[in-house]
């Protein structure tokens, strides 16, 4: 990528803390905690654009996995940034956005850069993957709402609250998002009990480097 500063924007403190540790404090990194859920992180998201010029935003953080193949710690970076619950009710599924002529609930990041980002991870140890993470607004609780996801989005790799909203802040801008997320947890009943969530901020500041090569 050309010259420039990059935004990376997390839900919570602890995401921004094991980031600024695998960044090094590189100063061409600006590592935010925006808050959680998809409001928090386009408001924030947008506030920082506005403050001072960027290359890329970069949504990082913890998540739950859809695939039992993406055990904990693995790495998912998206290839979609996808509002899940954006769009309308109907009597034979669901209307998304794009279908209402309402807007966009999907944002694709630029494929080149995720694929490289994937590689790098790989060759550092890490188990990486692709697709679309979804965005939802109520995190999945049950079995069956999981299930509704699978089906919805053929592909879905995980499931955060924040993607969606960072995307549609920096599309106003014109300016490239990506969404990098290390497993905690299956997508499911909320069994926190068998979460993992410092394996996961393990795998995400372990993933901070790639970030610095790649960008």
């Amino acid at each position: 990528m050309e010259e420039g500063k990059i935004l990376i924007v997390t839900a919570v403190e602890k995401e921004a803390e094991v980031l600024h540790k695998g960044l090094e404090n590189d100063p061409r990194f600006v590592v935010e905690a925006g808050g959680a859920g998809l409001a928090e992180a386009a408001v924030s998201t947008a506030s920082a654009l506005q403050r001072e010029k960027y290359k890329a935003v970069i949504n990082a953080g913890i998540a739950g996995a859809f695939q039992e193949s993406e055990g904990i710690g693995a790495i998912v970076i998206a290839n979609e940034m996808v509002a899940a619950e954006a769009g309308a009710e109907a009597p034979d599924g669901f209307l998304s956005m794009e279908h209402l002529g309402l807007g966009a609930s999907r944002y694709h990041c630029d494929p080149a850069m995720v694929e490289q980002m994937r590689q790098k991870a790989e060759e550092a140890g890490m188990h990486a993957c692709t697709g679309p993470v979804l965005t939802t607004l109520t995190a999945t609780g049950t079995y069956a709402t999981a299930d509704r996801l699978r089906d919805r989005f053929s592909g879905a790799r995980a499931e955060a609250m924040e993607g969606f909203g960072v995307a549609a802040a920096a599309r106003r801008q014109n300016i490239p998002a990506f969404e990098v997320r290390a497993v905690s947890n299956p997508v499911g009943p909320r069994d926190r009990d068998n979460w993992d969530i410092p394996g996961a901020l393990a795998a995400l500041e372990q993933m901070s480097p790639i970030l610095r090569e790649v960008f």
